[in-house]
């Protein structure tokens, strides 16, 4: 199986353009819930591919509005590469989308989720079973935590999750990064960098006036609501058995629309099941 026969032809695909603003990616992100969202620059009539701007990025850089200063390079594919090679590089890059490029025309994406969609239908390899497939490392947080400290716990952790858990470490639901921006709001306003003060011999200063006021420069910041995490996590948890095949958990995520799902043995967390989890099994 090759990428074009799982990737997103341009046709379908949204993409941002260079100028352009980090309000563009967030509209969409907010919209369709994209992990990432391609930029491309319009070059004398001709579309070129840029880079991707990616949910962390917006989070990481809340002062920065450009989108060239936002997106990132990640590497690219074609559209012959095999399936498994494209798998082996997105776990091994952490990539979840890589732009299927044809010179410097951007003709399609690959994503994470085409390539458990191509194990959910069986049409590449799914029958391992998910116990020896899971992470063990679980991130987790508390019902009461306040939202931006549970997305701070998200960053710290560097996964796209948090499982939250109740006053009796039980399962309560599942807080993602798509959960967080959905909620988001860019806030603008000015911060003061102090008086500004002229020294009596400088040249730029005016019949003796040293204090020439305080300068103010526009600020940019990504505001989140303050309340508990319960109030905005997705209660009703799918979980899996260390028993379940790629194939069936893939199923799963692909039905649910979800990245990953809790590993239970009875009551027990054991474990947490990525979709990328599932490629690694390829």
């Amino acid at each position: 199986m090759n990428v074009s026969d799982a990737m997103t032809p341009r046709s379908d695909l949204v993409v941002v353009e260079i100028p352009g603003s980090r309000n563009d990616v967030l509209e969409y992100i907010q919209e369709y819930g994209f992990s990432s969202v391609p930029v491309v620059k319009d070059v004398d009539g001709d579309e070129v591919y840029r880079g991707l701007v990616s949910r962390d990025d917006l989070i990481e850089q809340p002062d920065e509005d450009q989108l060239a200063l936002l997106m990132r390079e990640v590497p690219t594919v074609s559209a012959e590469d095999a399936i498994e090679d494209v798998a082996a590089t997105m776990v091994d890059e952490g990539s979840r989308r890589l732009p299927v490029v044809d010179g410097d025309s951007l003709v399609g994406i690959i994503t994470v989720t085409d390539v458990v969609r191509a194990i959910a239908r069986g049409e590449i390899d799914g029958d391992t079973e998910v116990e020896g497939l899971a992470t063990r490392a679980v991130n987790a947080t508390h019902t009461e935590t306040p939202l931006p400290v549970a997305e701070r716990e998200i960053g710290l952790a560097n996964v796209p999750y948090a499982v939250v858990l109740d006053d009796d470490a039980g399962l309560a639901g599942m807080l993602t990064e798509v959960d967080v921006l959905e909620v988001a709001r860019v806030v603008e306003g000015e911060a003061s960098t102090g008086d500004s003060i002229a020294e009596q011999d400088s040249e730029w200063s005016w019949e003796g006036i040293k204090a020439t006021g305080a300068r103010y420069l526009p600020t940019r910041n990504v505001e989140l609501p303050v309340g508990a995490v319960r109030h905005f996590m997705t209660p009703d948890l799918v979980t899996v058995s260390g028993t379940r095949t790629a194939k069936e958990v893939a199923q799963e995520l692909i039905s649910n629309d979800i990245e990953q799902v809790p590993l239970v043995n009875g009551t027990d967390l054991d474990g947490i099941v990525r979709d990328v989890d599932l490629l690694e099994g390829l």
